[in-house]
């Protein structure tokens, strides 16, 4: 079977090169031709466009920034849009909103293709590792055809019945991450502003009941002052809207996410959007020190 991959970004990348190494006969295009070149060396085919991937692939894998840029690679509202998924299996791995998805699903049956939505859990390191967990979503059959393809870039998948559930299911997961990682930030914040020493703050955590997959990746980043992007903080901002925008829909309170709303689109109004998630704490500095805290 015959795999395209279009989107080689900060993700993308290592999971394209995972699929290639792996042996998946693959087929990648992105925008910025540059990116795909370490895909070649791996051994997957370089195309030319997005519809040359369409040509030759009978499941195309879509790692794209958001739903515009699935639009058009996709051609849809275009006649292009029927001659490239017809016959196809298109898998969406990045984050959308629910709604969008439930359409999209929509046209590409109406087309003639299959289509699964598979968001993923997990940042670039877990990307580079195959440790990602994968949420599928759609009708059983394709699900059953793209749940073994994906087994170089996941180390667990998770049926979440038809689209939009996995989505629903990764902003769920994501609420969780976003606030998960914006209270260490704040924790790590609070204890360097009362003088403690930042690495023993650090060791307590990791001893005792608190410690996570998640504080032993972004800890040592705190403590360095290393925000070399895992997870950037203005994909963080953009799920965090994504999820604001489902819970207003279902009429659900979320106080926590909408705390880390304010302060991650401080972070990215700050200068630091491509940075990692822990960037977060140029906010909070921000913060206290316009208020009665000493500044740094």
């Amino acid at each position: 079977m015959q795999v395209g991959f279009i989107g080689l970004g900060v993700m993308g990348r290592p999971m394209a090169l995972r699929l290639a190494r792996a042996g998946t006969p693959l087929v990648v295009w992105n925008r910025t031709a540059a990116a795909a070149e370490a895909l070649r060396e791996a051994g997957a085919d370089v195309a030319a466009d997005a519809a040359e991937v369409f040509a030759r692939a009978d499941v195309v894998v879509l790692m794209l920034a958001d739903g515009s840029a699935v639009d058009a690679v996709l051609g849809r509202g275009t006649p292009g849009f029927g001659a490239r998924v017809a016959g196809r299996t298109v898998v969406t791995m990045g984050t959308t909103s629910p709604e969008y998805s439930r359409g999209l699903e929509a046209d590409v049956r109406e087309a003639g293709g299959r289509y699964v939505e598979a968001p993923v859990s997990g940042s670039r390191v877990p990307a580079e590792q195959g440790r990602l967990v994968a949420m599928l979503a759609g009708d059983d059959e394709a699900v059953d055809t793209v749940r073994p393809l994906l087994a170089p870039l996941c180390h667990e998948t998770f049926r979440c019945g038809p689209a939009p559930g996995a989505l629903f299911m990764k902003l769920a997961v994501n609420l969780f991450l976003i606030t998960q990682v914006t209270g260490l930030t704040e924790a790590f914040h609070f204890a360097e502003r009362q003088g403690l020493d930042r690495g023993l703050f650090l060791d307590v955590v990791a001893a005792g009941p608190l410690s996570s997959g998640v504080s032993r990746m972004k800890a040592p980043k705190l403590l360095a002052g290393d925000f070399a992007v895992q997870a950037a903080a203005l994909d963080v901002l953009k799920n965090n809207r994504l999820i604001a925008g489902a819970a207003r829909a279902s009429g659900l309170a979320s106080p926590l996410l909408d705390t880390c709303h304010a302060l991650f689109e401080e972070t990215v109004a700050l200068g630091h959007g491509s940075a990692d998630m822990v960037a977060v704490l140029h906010a909070l500095r921000a913060r206290s020190d316009e208020g009665d805290g000493p500044a740094r």
